[in-house]
């Protein structure tokens, strides 16, 4: 912990003369402005964010695959696993396409298939047989209402016999049960949970230890929340997602997984200035300014902007998820640049000062 902190210390500081510096697992970490990032607005961002956002807990914006700026408010801190909430999503959809590049299921397969008899209604909807796994990813499954798990067992049941008002695929409806249903299908269709199916095909290749994932009344893991990670975990996540699914120079995930997953599969909205208007993929929000997201509640964000080669992630407890995404917007973008840009030793020094002293207001 010592040495790693006193690295993070001195590449604040911009020692611009010193390598990318990397430690094990950890991602390489090198100075703003060595990547074209103006760090007088990374301070603006963080500065604006800790006075506006109620409350930030952690911020991390790599470029180029290396981490250009790190803050924790106190007491959250870089070894600490944070609640994802609904960001858990986008891992549970990288579990199927995991399973469909191996064959064990397709995005057509119709949800009954994974089944069983006791669970299916005695009397199946069309609309229900209707539905395939691409609903479950897409959040149209053709319910008008998410199904009520909390306060009951059987959460397979409750979500085959909520009623499906709309045909499957032509309605969106944000479903955070739609996203249990593809772990139960990852599990029926590869024999293993999704916490340990994706132990060794994501989270040993990008270095995430221990991840932990809440698990549903019968054992399985949710999927829609309940998974713990760090913050350089997400950044992890996200950066395999803008290489494309390549990591190390190996592919991971087939990059035609990763392009269909981010693309946008149904609208959701016409609302031009909100986030939550510009369309919905696999599990990931479309973002405004060509960028996606995966995101969860109280201000959990891993935002990839491919145009920029840059990933942002935030982990906050804050109500107004719109405005903490316009920061992002109105300080980070504006701080890249194509190019490097000349160290700014006194402005990395600023940095290293605000970032010493932040405090989670909750």
């Amino acid at each position: 912990m010592f040495v790693r902190n006193s690295i993070c210390f001195l590449l604040i500081l911009g020692v611009a003369s010193a390598p990318a510096t990397t430690l094990a697992d950890d991602l390489l970490r090198a100075s703003p402005e060595s990547q074209g990032v103006d760090s007088g607005k990374v301070l603006e961002f963080i500065d604006t964010a800790d006075k506006k956002v109620n409350s930030m807990h952690s911020f991390m914006m790599l470029r180029n695959g290396k981490v250009v700026a790190e803050a924790w408010w106190a007491p959250e801190s870089p070894d600490k696993p944070h609640v994802l909430w609904s960001l858990s999503k986008s891992f549970t959809s990288t579990a199927v396409g995991f399973a469909v590049a191996e064959g064990k299921l397709a995005v057509e397969d119709p949800v009954l298939k994974f089944m069983k008899d006791e669970e299916i209604p005695k009397e199946v909807s069309p609309n229900l047989k209707a539905m395939k796994v691409k609903d479950l990813l897409t959040m149209s499954t053709g319910h008008q209402d998410e199904p009520m798990m909390r306060g009951n067992t059987e959460w397979i049941k409750t979500f085959l016999k909520h009623p499906l008002p709309h045909q499957p695929g032509s309605h969106f409806q944000y479903n955070t049960p739609a996203t249990f249903m593809q772990s139960v299908i990852v599990k029926r269709a590869t024999g293993e949970d999704i916490l340990s199916y994706l132990e060794p095909r994501l989270f040993q290749p990008l270095g995430i230890k221990s991840p932990k994932w809440d698990k549903s009344p019968d054992g399985i893991s949710i999927g829609g929340f309940g998974l713990y990670l760090r913050t350089e975990d997400i950044a992890k996540f996200g950066q395999l997602y803008l290489q494309k699914g390549k990591w190390n120079g190996k592919q991971l995930i087939p990059e035609d997984w990763i392009a269909e997953a981010t693309t946008k599969q149904v609208s959701n909205g016409s609302n031009a200035t909100s986030d939550w208007n510009q369309g919905y993929g696999y599990q990931f929000w479309r973002c405004r300014h060509d960028a996606y997201r995966g995101d969860g509640k109280d201000g959990q964000f891993c935002i990839v902007m491919p145009k920029q080669s840059t990933v942002v992630v935030i982990t906050a407890n804050t109500n107004d998820m719109q405005s903490e995404l316009n920061l992002v917007w109105e300080h980070l973008l504006p701080a890249i640049h194509e190019n490097p840009l000349p160290e700014n030793p006194e402005m990395t020094k600023k940095l290293s000062v605000l970032t010493s002293g932040l405090k989670a207001k909750r």
